[in-house]
C-alpha cells in the first residue's frame, strides 16, 4: 500500500517476471525493467487483499504463478526453485512452498516432506506461499474473496477461502520443504486482538469454508484454544454470531446492501 517508488523490488529481492498492485490514492502503471525481467507495477484507488491478489492474476500471462506478501524476502534462487518442483511433479496444480518467519512470535508452519494437501490441512496455510498453474484456475473459475481479508468486511480468511475453492474443483494442491523465502511478519493490517469482531469474523470464515460442518469447527475451535481470559462459551456464542450472520448475508437477509 501507498508506495511512492519502486524500492519493493530491491527489499522483496525479487529476481522474476513480476505484477506489483499498489493499492493507494491514484490510478497508474509503469513496466520496469530490473535484470533483464519484467516488472509490471500498477497503482490502484482501491482497498482489499482479495481484490489486488485478482487484480494481479487476472493480468498474469506465465504458466505459472506466486503469490506474495510485502513482506517476503525471496531467497536467490526462488525462481528455479519453483520451476524446478513443478518440472518434478507434473501431477501438481499448485504447491505450497516453505516461508520462514523472522518473528519468533508468529512462527509459520514448518513442510518437512513433499505431500498432498487435503480440506482439513488446506486452512492452515496462507496464499503467500502458494504457486499455482494459472490455466487451471482461469478455467475453474477460481477467484479470491471480496468478503474476507484485509480491507474487507470480515477481517480474515480470503487465502482459506481460495485453497478451498481450488481443492473443491478437484485441483491437486501439494506442499513442498523447498524454502523460497523469508517474511517479517511484523505487524498485520487486520488483527486488533481477540477482540469480539475477531471472533465473529472467525464464524463467517468457518460457515463459508465449512458450510456443512461449521457448527462442530466452530465448537472445537473454542475448546481447543485459549485466548487471554476469555471464556469459551462466550467465544462458541461470538462464532456462532458470525455464522448466522454470514448464512443470512449468503441468503440476502440483509436489506442495507448496494443495488
Amino acid at each position: 500500500m501507498n508506495q511512492c517508488d519502486h524500492s519493493l523490488l530491491e527489499k522483496m529481492n525479487i529476481s522474476s517476471d513480476a505484477i506489483i498492485i499498489n493499492q493507494c490514492d491514484n490510478m497508474g502503471k509503469e513496466i520496469i525493467d530490473r535484470d533483464g525481467n519484467t516488472i509490471i507495477f500498477y497503482s490502484f484507488d482501491e482497498r482489499g487483499v482479495g481484490l489486488s491478489r485478482n487484480s494481479a492474476m487476472m493480468r498474469a500471462t506465465a504458466d505459472i504463478i506466486e503469490f506474495a506478501d510485502d513482506d517476503m524476502i525471496f531467497s536467490n534462487s526462488y525462481r528455479e526453485d519453483v520451476l524446478r518442483e513443478f518440472e518434478a511433479h507434473p501431477e501438481a496444480d499448485g504447491i505450497l512452498f516453505s516461508v520462514e518467519s523472522l518473528n519468533p512470535d508468529r512462527p509459520l508452519i514448518k513442510i518437512k516432506k513433499f505431500a498432498k494437501v487435503r480440506r482439513r490441512e488446506a486452512l492452515k496455510y496462507g496464499c503467500a506461499r502458494l504457486a499455482v498453474r494459472r490455466e487451471k484456475v482461469i478455467y475453474n473459475n477460481i477467484s479470491f474473496s471480496l468478503l474476507f481479508g484485509g480491507g474487507a468486511k470480515y477481517g480474515s480468511g480470503e487465502d482459506t477461502l481460495f485453497l478451498q475453492d481450488c481443492l473443491r474443483a478437484g485441483l491437486k494442491i501439494y506442499k513442498s520443504p523447498i524454502k523460497v523465502a523469508d517474511v517479517s511478519q511484523e505487524n498485520s493490517t487486520w488483527f486488533e486482538g481477540y477482540t469480539d469482531k475477531y471472533f465473529t469474523d472467525k464464524g463467517a470464515l468457518f460457515a463459508a469454508a465449512l458450510p456443512r460442518l461449521c457448527y462442530i469447527y466452530a465448537f472445537l475451535s473454542a475448546l481447543k484454544k485459549k485466548y487471554n481470559n476469555r471464556r469459551k462459551s462466550e467465544i462458541f456464542k461470538l462464532y456462532l454470531k458470525g455464522i448466522r450472520e454470514y448464512k443470512q448475508l449468503r441468503k440476502g437477509g440483509y436489506n442495507n446492501l448496494n443495488k
